[in-house]
């Protein structure tokens, strides 16, 4: 058993339910659930040190639970939740659905920094050795890096361009160092916007060698990290760096998120893909691609946004909080498992 469940072997005192069941039958069933829930032992192995069948061995473990004998706490840390996450991985499909209790001032702070400590710790278990990390803009990504103390050795390469390139080496990019120095791999950041004035720009720019270098990963990226921002001020990246005529026509189309440039309606179909073309970012397809893409993000400004991304498939898990958790399991209807991978869009 691991440290986060507790069996406890009550004997004569288990209570009056237990007391119906004579000493012989107490003294034998405390043995064997000691033997089956603490020494690990299988029924097979109980059966033949007791010199009975596995079947009453079952039978009596099952009364031992039934009558209070064998009390079994499951127990992980209080700031997850654990019973909604395992109810919000299974609506959406996820692979892995981790949520954590919203502090206080949540429905102000999208994204609290304590997400980001519990995907660091997530991304510890799912990064094996060899694998490439890639790790998308975004504030939560950078706490998730800033709090990473374990990570097997492997490349990790920055999935898109910064919000300002002018405060790159306090952002994506020290994150993406951050988590290489703590592996001991390869690090590839990018030294670019994310959003340029013209496709043209962002062409020229995707051909310089550091940059072009960085893409050439892309294609073997088997861990993301990603980020989402609903389209208002302060929470999206790229809503902030467009015009007021260009978030005018991106929402008349019916932006509801985005994620990595890339723009989503409520029902997780992507639009505008012409602002892709002006964007340092890894390309939609290829986030499909990925094995793993774990997206972070939280609160309930964050909410509906983080159900239209879940929509398109391109997230295989998620870390979040119960602020959006609970607008997540009531957000309309069921959407279809994000482990198909299917495009929303049929492209």
């Amino acid at each position: 058993m691991n440290g986060s469940e507790e069996m406890t072997v009550s004997g004569m005192s288990a209570g009056r339910s237990a007391m119906r069941m004579g000493p012989a039958e107490l003294v034998q069933a405390a043995a064997m659930a000691r033997r089956f829930y603490l020494e690990g032992k299988s029924k097979i192995q109980i059966a033949e040190e007791f010199g009975v069948s596995r079947f009453k061995v079952a039978r009596v473990l099952e009364t031992a639970l039934e009558r209070d004998l064998v009390r079994i706490e499951i127990r992980v840390p209080a700031e997850l939740d654990a019973e909604r996450s395992d109810a919000l991985r299974a609506r959406y499909g996820l692979r892995h659905a981790v949520v954590v209790e919203s502090p206080a001032e949540a429905e102000e702070s999208p994204d609290p920094e304590n997400l980001g400590e519990v995907a660091a710790d997530l991304l510890g278990e799912l990064v094996n050795e060899g694998d490439v990390l890639g790790l998308a803009w975004g504030r939560s990504t950078i706490h998730m890096a800033a709090a990473l103390n374990r990570l097997p050795p492997c490349t990790v390469v920055q999935l898109t361009g910064v919000y300002d390139a002018g405060t790159a080496e306090r952002g994506s990019v020290e994150a993406v160092r951050r988590a290489a120095q703590v592996s001991g791999g390869d690090a590839h950041p990018i030294y670019a916007p994310m959003l340029l004035p013209d496709e043209a720009t962002a062409a020229a720019l995707r051909n310089q060698t550091g940059i072009a270098r960085a893409f050439e990963y892309f294609d073997k990226v088997t861990v993301a990290c990603v980020s989402i921002g609903s389209w208002a001020p302060g929470i999206s990246t790229v809503h902030d760096m467009l015009s007021e005529e260009e978030r005018a026509h991106y929402a008349s189309l019916g932006v509801a998120a985005e994620m990595s440039a890339h723009l989503f309606d409520a029902e997780g179909r992507r639009i505008g893909r012409d602002l892709g073309e002006r964007c340092i970012t890894v390309k939609a397809e290829q986030l499909r691609r990925i094995p793993e893409v774990v997206a972070i993000a939280g609160g309930q400004r964050k909410a509906a946004a983080i159900d239209a991304v879940l929509r398109s498939g391109l997230v295989t898990s998620l870390v979040t909080d119960t602020a959006a958790a609970d607008y997540l399991m009531t957000a309309g209807q069921p959407p279809k498992p994000a482990l198909n991978r299917a495009d929303p869009d049929g492209a």
